[in-house]
């Protein structure tokens, strides 16, 4: 990888706008665009139009790259930046990474010779979002639950990356914490761990006892006849990317309590949540020997 380079980031969000700095701060020119509404960043050049982007060694697109209506995710910018407009701007061949790439997005960028690389698919990022999804959880449950989480009992629904850190940080602070899963090796896992373990698919009358339950499945594990079985007060926390796994609609129904905290790493630790983006997307040009 260049020791300096030409870096353009394009849209995005609060984490975004902390990458283009840390780039900055690595010595590299950075220019960004569509950031224009967050704050002033030290060293960094905002640009109007993208002309000039077409020679950057590589363009960092957002997390994630698209918005509604196939416009580019740019919560920070005043106006609306067609994604299919963006990508005319660069050259065939030109390395561009961006997160939770749509279908459509990729066939944008095929369509111009791009090479589009998805930065949210590897793992090394994945690991270190874990930590500030987990810990904005910790601050959602402080902040809503009428009990100390010294005791509480919450029950973490998944075991993937994301659960096994958010087990751990609520096991830290005192509660006591059982993790549902699916698989046999997970459930396993957990119990040597010293977790209480259910069944994701089996929740159903156990679910009664719980002050807090923290759901990081992408898929629908908590639909009426779980969320019925909950106790009045009970705080549901769903971490899980779309399409979530909760059914909102029936939770408002019933009256139960639940966020949907989508986001959380840009929300509650925009640093480091740029910080992991930084050093994923150096590992990703030295693989492509840029």
């Amino acid at each position: 990888m260049k020791h300096e380079m030409n870096i353009w980031v394009v849209g995005g969000d609060m984490r975004q706008a902390k990458l283009a700095e840390l780039l900055s701060d690595d010595g590299h020119t950075v220019h960004t665009y569509a950031l224009e509404r967050g704050p002033e960043l030290y060293g960094v050049l905002s640009e109007e139009t993208l002309e000039g982007a077409a020679l950057a060694d590589c363009v960092v697109l957002p997390l994630p790259v698209e918005g509604e209506g196939s416009l580019l995710n740019a919560p920070l910018s005043a106006g609306r930046h067609p994604l299919a407009e963006i990508f005319n701007a660069f050259r065939p061949g030109q390395v561009l990474c961006a997160g939770r790439i749509s279908q459509s997005s990729a066939t944008l960028a095929a369509e111009r010779g791009l090479m589009l690389r998805d930065y949210f698919q590897r793992e090394e990022l994945a690991v270190a979002n874990a930590v500030p999804t987990a810990e904005g959880a910790l601050q959602i449950a402080l902040e809503e639950l009428p009990v100390t989480l010294h005791g509480a009992r919450v029950l973490v629904i998944g075991y993937g990356r994301v659960g096994k850190v958010t087990a751990q940080r609520f096991a830290a602070l005192g509660a006591k914490v059982s993790v549902a899963a699916r698989k046999f090796a997970d459930l396993a896992w957990a119990e040597a761990m010293g977790y209480g373990v259910e069944q994701t698919g089996a929740l159903v009358g156990w679910l009664c006892g719980y002050d807090l339950v923290v759901n990081t499945v992408p898929a629908r594990v908590l639909s009426e006849k779980e969320l019925r079985d909950l106790k009045p007060g009970c705080l549901v926390i769903d971490l899980a990317s779309k399409p979530g796994g909760v059914d909102f609609e029936a939770a408002t129904r019933l009256g139960v309590r639940a966020i949907w905290a989508l986001s959380l790493p840009g929300k509650v630790a925009p640093v480091s949540a740029g910080r992991a983006i930084k050093n994923t997307i150096y590992n990703m040009l030295s693989e492509l020997g840029v």
